[in-house]
């Protein structure tokens, strides 16, 4: 079990790292969840993705986005030109959290204690892949990387310091536009999402 004075910088590797989140307990979200789900990519990709928290296909598979909202994020990062090989993925809250209905588990939001307790694993995650470009994808992400509260309308796409100083942007959920009415707004949705990964991919090239 994970230690809660143990700092993530004495775990010199993401292997190691990942390996002590495997028995988290920092907070009561694994007791509905499968596993934990940990970040995955290459130890030193030059850009992070942070999402909300694994789904229900994540927690079952104990992969980062491979689900239906995967499935919306691979078609963007195709479209943008990123390789999801290039670069890492993980999510804000390592747990999925839930609420078992019947044989189903309905999808909940992480609340801020979630959020900030499972920043400790996020922190070991930057600090090891040190991404030039980190991009918070929906509000959850935002706000484990800003500290505060963010309307992703008013914020998106916009040039944005992390509260570590890491630069990066704001960007929407792909579980945002699988929730969109339509395949209208959908679409519009979609091509949104392409817009700010192929922004964020150019602000990379920029950086060198």
């Amino acid at each position: 079990m994970a230690e809660l004075d143990l700092e993530p910088r004495e775990l010199t590797t993401l292997a190691a790292l990942r390996e002590e989140a495997r028995t988290c307990r920092r907070c009561p979200l694994y007791q509905n969840a499968t596993q934990t789900v940990f970040g995955e990519g290459p130890e030193h990709a030059p850009m992070m993705l942070v999402g909300e928290q694994p789904g229900d296909q994540e927690d079952l598979q104990g992969h980062p986005f491979v689900g239906p909202a995967g499935k919306v994020l691979d078609r963007a990062l195709a479209e943008a030109g990123i390789d999801r090989k290039h670069i890492y993925l993980t999510n804000a809250v390592k747990h999925f959290k839930n609420e078992p209905r019947g044989k189903r588990r309905l999808h909940k939001r992480p609340n801020a204690y979630e959020v900030s307790r499972c920043k400790w694993w996020l922190d070991g995650e930057l600090e090891l892949v040190n991404p030039k470009l980190v991009v918070a994808l929906g509000a959850t992400a935002a706000l484990a990387l800003t500290g505060r509260a963010v309307s992703i309308g008013r914020e998106r796409d916009k040039p944005v310091t992390f509260a570590d100083g890491r630069a990066g942007i704001i960007s929407t959920h792909p579980s945002a536009i699988l929730r969109m009415r339509g395949d209208t707004e959908r679409e519009a949705g979609l091509k949104s999402l392409v817009r700010d990964l192929s922004h964020a991919a150019t602000r990379l090239a920029a950086k060198g």
